[in-house]
């Protein structure tokens, strides 16, 4: 658990993504490759601003997941509506999780910007492990993110 080489991942999510700017395609693929990358990760994937306090599922990795997730809800909503990374040690104890899978025990949620400091939705990783995550991984994701969208 927890062995990811970020450096690798970031490296080949950089090649994969050169000279592309669509934010979907950037998402696709980021969804893709992070989500294969531990198997830590059993949902992958990103909600975005759709219109203002407001997200939708966009490219992801996994079983379904909610379609819609307003700012004032949930694990994700926080994350938007904070600008905060969201690291859920157990989702059970947070106030206000939308269960989208019940499998899900631990979650982290990543806001991610354009280049311009806008918020256009969060990244969101959850597990079927508790705890799963560590800072160490919130700061890696963090910098893909930022090096590809920001």
């Amino acid at each position: 658990m927890g062995n990811v080489n970020y450096a690798d991942l970031a490296k080949s999510i950089e090649s994969l993504t050169s000279g592309e700017s669509d934010q979907v395609a950037l998402m696709a693929t980021i969804a893709c490759e992070v989500h294969h990358a531990d198997d830590r990760f059993d949902w992958t994937g990103f909600y975005r601003v759709v219109e203002p306090e407001l997200m939708k599922i966009g490219p992801y990795q996994g079983g379904h997941g909610c379609l819609v997730i307003p700012f004032s809800r949930g694990v994700c909503g926080a994350a938007a509506r904070s600008g905060e990374t969201q690291l859920v040690a157990d989702v059970n104890a947070f106030d206000g999780h939308i269960a989208c899978a019940s499998s899900t025990q631990s979650e982290l949620v990543i806001p991610v910007y354009d280049g311009a400091g806008a918020i256009i939705g969060v990244f969101d990783i959850d597990s079927d492990q508790p705890d799963a995550f560590t800072q160490a991984d919130a700061d890696a994701l963090s910098a893909i993110l930022k090096s590809t969208f920001g």
